[in-house]
């Protein structure tokens, strides 16, 4: 598959937050209300939209689906292999944290017969998108469904103005596809959605997805024999993507430090040195593709060799793209954690 180039994060708070934890702002997303995993919008549609909604089953044979971002379109892809036509909202590389929805994205669900949300609260632009699409034949996945969301996560940390508070989400932290174990959840809501919508394929959807799990299992394995070896391994991010991953895997995310960018004085950054130090962590983490000059300044300051962690929101459409960073991201921990 082809490999999709890195985008600027569009919609960064602007403060500037340029790391892989940055994210952490941007996961303070007020609930959205979860959508049940097969429920409908229910509103009036216009005659050419009900025409379009109709037309990729009559031409292609296949129904069409659409995925929020490159996760969700991982995981569908991998369930849906040739059998549907899949499709993505947001461009890998773009922030679906603050997304805002074009009059293509109300197209593609208009013409849609099933629409694939990680959930949680994460995909804000949905709501309204889906109701302009008028398309009251869709059917919504909501991949987070039966699973526990972590509400309570890690202080967040303001190096600007020496700030310490406890991040509160409504809907819980979002990133739930950086936990191999509840990526299966994920990808079974996936499967028997796909199977609701078109049961004539049943058999295909449960041979793809227990083929994907299969592969999410020896990636469980591998993450629990590899970190099990250095236990309580304490780090900060500067994007608060992880605590699912950590809980899993006994780590201990301690906080977030919110850096900004631009206009940081001395004293600023002193103040995010003083943030980490009080931690005493063993682990720093940054963003893939990001190159900025504070952070490389900051953990030299603390004597702290900067990593990166993946939140998987950038890279290849291809399905196996996620195993390939997910054990990146495996021997980046194992190695700070030393």
């Amino acid at each position: 598959m082809t490999q999709i180039p890195r985008k600027s994060k569009k919609n960064k708070p602007q403060s500037g937050i340029v790391s892989l934890f940055t994210l952490l702002i941007l996961i303070t997303v007020t609930g959205c209300n979860q959508t049940q995993t097969t429920s409908s919008i229910n509103t009036e549609q216009s005659p050419q939209l009900q025409e379009a909604a109709s037309t990729p089953i009559q031409k292609s044979g296949k129904i069409k689906v659409v995925a929020t971002f490159l996760p969700m379109y991982w995981f569908t892809k991998a369930v849906a292999g040739d059998t549907a036509d899949v499709t993505i909202l947001v461009p890998p590389g773009t922030e679906v944290h603050e997304y805002q929805a074009t009059p293509e994205n109300v197209r593609a669900i208009a013409t849609a017969n099933v629409l694939v949300k990680n959930g949680l609260g994460l995909e804000k632009f949905l709501e309204p998108t889906v109701k302009n699409a008028q398309n009251p034949k869709l059917t919504q996945i909501d991949t987070s469904k039966s699973i526990q969301p972590i509400e309570k996560i890690s202080p967040v940390v303001e190096a600007g103005n020496q700030e310490e508070h406890d991040h509160e989400h409504t809907g819980g932290n979002p990133h739930i596809w950086l936990d191999p174990v509840l990526a299966k959840q994920q990808i079974i809501n996936i499967r028997d959605g796909l199977i609701a919508a078109d049961t004539a394929n049943k058999n295909i959807y449960e041979t793809n997805a227990a083929a994907y799990i299969k592969q999410l299992d020896y990636l469980n394995n591998q993450y629990q024999q590899t970190l099990q070896k250095n236990p309580n391994c304490t780090f900060v991010t500067f994007h608060d993507a992880y605590p699912y991953l950590a809980k899993r895997y006994n780590l201990k995310q301690v906080a977030v430090v919110e850096i900004p960018e631009d206009q940081l004085t001395p004293t600023d950054v002193q103040k995010a040195v003083n943030a980490v130090k009080k931690y005493k962590v063993k682990a720093l983490f940054g963003e893939p593709g990001i190159d900025n000059k504070l952070l490389t300044s900051l953990s030299k300051d603390l004597n702290l060799t900067l990593r990166e962690l993946d939140s998987l929101e950038t890279g290849s459409t291809e399905p196996q793209h996620y195993f390939q960073a997910m054990q990146n991201n495996l021997q980046t921990l194992a190695t700070a954690c030393k």
